[in-house]
């Protein structure tokens, strides 16, 4: 069984960024509906999603709320971009392993092959 982490570093401002994010939760779906290992980590401007897909009237919202369980955001990157506290009151944990940053090298270190969105 594979495990993957998938991370999102696209931010929230063009469609391009919308795609990006949910062909990520999507691949995370896939990876979880077979059993495997799987961890989404928001990083970057991609810490701006999790408020974003929190929102009931969104069209991924659904695809979102599946999936919080595996979701983590980079604290120092939540603080940057100004989504700390909506990330603090979302089921998501925020990371600060390495100098406030999530540790993608414990990831790779367990075993976690990284895909970047």
């Amino acid at each position: 069984m594979p495990d993957a982490a998938i991370v999102v570093l696209a931010g929230t401002e063009s469609p391009s960024d919308l795609g990006r994010v949910v062909n990520g939760l999507q691949t995370a779906q896939e990876f979880d509906e077979a059993g495997d290992g799987v961890e989404i980590v928001f990083d970057g401007a991609g810490t701006q999603w999790i408020p974003e897909l929190a929102d009931e009237d969104h069209d991924y919202h659904s695809l979102y709320t599946e999936l919080t369980d595996l979701m983590s955001a980079c604290h120092y990157c939540a603080n940057a971009y100004g989504v700390a506290d909506e990330i603090e009151d979302s089921p998501a944990e925020l990371l600060d392993e390495h100098e406030g940053h999530p540790s993608i090298r414990s990831l790779v270190d367990d075993g976690y092959e990284i895909i970047t969105y």
